[in-house]
């Protein structure tokens, strides 16, 4: 077992640290998860810990999932009892364990940020407050701020009328939460670290367990995290966290790079140990970074280096508008791919908002170029997605009243919004929930339904008792046969199956989540329910599409491409104004441009507009002030390929992506038959007015709008189309 091979000088100095604290500070693609991983067999396989005294925390399931896998790889065994997972996840599970302490019972529901959204608006409206005013998110926001600095809402600090606004929603906030049996989010957290402080036993419990305690991503934790971070390390004092300031771009949602000083603080023997040999970037790439982050204060100073060599020069693109931009940027990667055999994948396209992707999309869409954007719609953002997921948590919790609220007439069974009012305030006399309510329903044990009409009751009556065989025989059965349960006695699939292709869609995502649910055999309905609810977006990410990538540059942390493009390098973007007045704020914008830059292996191209189209006219741009840090022997200029105009001539630039391919998915010949603004005939829907038509894998796909019905995009061939004159 050789767990230090073909690691360098100071990886080895990392992974063999004496006990005690330690922080190891990462400079990107220097290999901090290696070490990490490697620190966490080396303890296992070297100096004989039991995995059961080792924590592990990371930021996604996906680096949890890999850290545990390389672990049992080295060691050839599996490391069972060792706690890994992310900080969300290990939370979640030690709530469960301590739930006597809490107030909610060990089967809570973890409500996601669309239910988190639901309430505050709520609350808003309860309170006869203008939501233009006062914008759910951002009281969310400001209510999530509070959690992550471990403030109830009874200390909730009151400067503004704002403020006081924000408290009392808080107040209500929490109430509703704790109403439905439910946590967020933050909760996770807040809950943990309150536990840890203030309770000496349970403080006691867990911090003489982990006699080692292993942390990546350290930049990014907020005050809970540390919090709770700080009093499990209390006994053993064995904390070996793996981190990089620079990196430190999540600010908005509460991390504090500070946090690596208050680590040198609060553990003044800590070993420091720097990693900064690069093994994912060209030293001209790692150069420009550095010329850009050194200008920010109160950093820890490192030396980025390579021995990948010089490498080219980064590439400064020029365009007349950001439309033209995107032009250049599809342009420059069918170019590549045509005369270097690179593969799509090898491509990113990163930008500071997720707006900025419209025009980069278009040029896609016009050279017939698939893609992949990351951050769109979550998988478990989809409607019929959340129908389902809603369904099984009212399953596994009776209180939570808000996937009542979701799916009680879906699919329609003629409960309307007068009798599910009705139902709440028998409840509430009863003083039980509108779920519990419902499974006394299905066992019979009928309270007084004179307040419902016949066949209200009969309905209500009907679903209580399919809610009461779910919840009986949910005890029993894995997650997929509860769904395939509810599925079936709902006739889901005949509900969203609609003859359209958005229809088909819908039912592959529920057969999607199905087969996800089939995952977990030996396991609850509540521990399948907790995953779902704790998965972020990179782990859904795909990286076996043969495609390139469109995301922002918070996304793209912890990734890494062969050729980085980053578009919307003018002022106002990069950095944004909304950071211009704050210096925190600046600093922040220099580290977020420092990841996108050495997320690039290869290849870096730095795209700016000279002018930029805003509520019908034409304004010009000023280039980032990031150009400037980049010195002249990093950097080659080029201007705009394309004639500076913006007529829309300048589209045939951009060659279609099907002309550099050996074969065609179709027939050339092939013609598109239906036209915006042609009237066609559907056999269900009627009439309808054609929108946009695409062809697409030997077939064309038509967006029609019906009247009453709304927008359908439908398959031509299958769609029994007439066109009407």
């Amino acid at each position: 077992m050789d767990i230090l091979k073909s690691l360098n000088e100071q990886q080895i100095k990392a992974v063999k640290a004496a006990p005690g604290p330690v922080l190891v500070l990462a400079g990107p693609g220097s290999g901090k998860t290696r070490v990490l991983t490697q620190r966490a067999a080396y303890l296992i396989g070297e100096l004989g810990i039991q995995p059961y005294h080792i924590m592990a925390v990371t930021f996604t399931n996906k680096a949890a999932k890999e850290m545990g896998n390389r672990i049992s790889d080295l060691l050839g065994q599996h490391t069972h009892g060792m706690t890994l997972g992310t900080f969300h996840a290990t939370c979640a599970r030690t709530l469960r364990i301590e739930a006597d302490l809490l107030p909610v019972d060990r089967n809570y529901v973890i409500f996601d940020a669309d239910d988190q959204t639901k309430i505050v608006r709520q609350v808003l409206k309860e309170q006869n407050l203008d939501e233009k005013r006062y914008r759910p998110q951002s009281v969310h926001a400001s209510i999530s701020a509070a959690k992550n600095e471990l403030l109830l809402p009874e200390n909730f600090p009151i400067q503004t009328y704002r403020d006081e606004i924000v408290a009392r929603v808080y107040e209500q906030y929490q109430k509703i939460l704790l109403m439905s049996n439910a946590l967020d989010f933050d909760d996770l957290l807040l809950w943990t670290a309150i536990l840890l402080k203030d309770n000496d036993k349970i403080r006691e419990k867990y911090a003489r367990r982990y006699q080692q305690i292993l942390v990546d991503e350290f930049q990014d934790t907020n005050m809970a995290q540390y919090t709770l971070l700080k009093h499990l390390a209390s006994y053993h004092k064995n904390i070996f966290v793996v981190g990089d300031s620079d990196q430190s771009i999540y600010r908005w949602r509460g991390a504090d790079y500070r946090n690596v000083r208050r680590f040198e603080q609060d553990f003044p023997e800590a070993e420091v140990i720097l990693l900064e040999q690069n093994y994912r970037s060209t030293q001209n790439i790692l150069d420009a970074a550095m010329t850009v982050i050194n200008r920010n204060s109160n950093r820890k100073p490192k030396k980025l280096f390579t021995e990948r060599g010089a490498g080219e020069k980064i590439s400064i693109r020029e365009a007349y508008d950001e439309r033209e931009q995107g032009l250049f940027v599809v342009d420059k990667i069918i170019q590549q791919i045509a005369e270097e055999k690179v593969s799509p994948s090898d491509f990113a396209i990163m930008y500071r908002t997720n707006a900025q992707s419209r025009q980069v999309e278009e040029a896609f869409l016009s050279a017939n170029l698939p893609y992949k954007l990351v951050g769109a719609q979550r998988f478990y953002g989809r409607r019929e997605v959340k129908d389902v997921i809603a369904y099984l948590r009212l399953v596994a919790n009776p209180d939570d009243g808000f996937s009542l609220a979701r799916i009680i007439n879906t699919p329609s069974r003629m409960i309307g919004a007068k009798t599910f009012a009705e139902l709440i305030t028998i409840a509430g006399q009863l003083e039980i929930t509108p779920g519990k309510l419902l499974l006394d329903l299905g066992q019979e044990e009928t309270p007084d339904l004179n307040s419902f009409s016949t066949a209200a009751g009969k309905r209500l009556v009907g679903f209580g008792r399919l809610f009461y065989k779910w919840r009986k025989t949910c005890e029993s059965l894995p997650p997929v046969e509860t769904v395939d349960l509810i599925l079936n006695d709902i006739d889901f699939r005949n509900y969203l199956e609609d003859g359209s292709e958005d229809g088909f869609e819908r039912w592959e995502n529920v057969t999607e989540l199905r087969r996800l649910s089939s995952e977990y055999q030996t396991v609850g309905l509540l521990s399948f329910l907790e995953d779902i609810a704790l998965v972020s977006d990179q782990d859904t990410l795909d990286s076996n599409q043969e495609v390139p990538t469109l995301l922002t540059l918070h996304a793209a942390k912890g990734l890494e491409f062969k050729q980085v493009m980053i578009i919307g390098m003018n002022e106002g973007l990069l950095p944004h104004q909304r950071s211009f007045d704050e210096p925190e704020a600046m600093e922040e914008e220099r580290r977020l441009l420092y990841v996108g830059i050495t997320r690039a292996m290869d290849r870096l191209y730095l795209f700016h507009s000279l002018n930029r189209f805003n509520y019908g006219y034409t304004e010009p741009m000023e280039s980032s002030r990031y150009y400037r840090d980049i010195p002249p022997e990093l950097r080659e200029e080029n201007g705009s390929p394309y004639i500076q105009t913006t007529s829309s001539s300048s589209v045939g630039a951009v060659r279609p992506w099907k002309e550099i391919q050996k074969e065609s998915s179709r027939p050339a010949s092939q013609e598109i038959q239906y036209h915006p603004g042609e009237k066609v005939n559907h056999p269900k829907w009627g009439q309808g007015l054609v929108l946009n038509s695409i062809l697409q894998d030997d077939d064309e796909i038509v967006d029609i709008f019906f009247e009453g019905v709304g927008k359908k995009k439908l398959i031509a061939s299958l769609a029994d189309l007439k066109k009407i004159g």
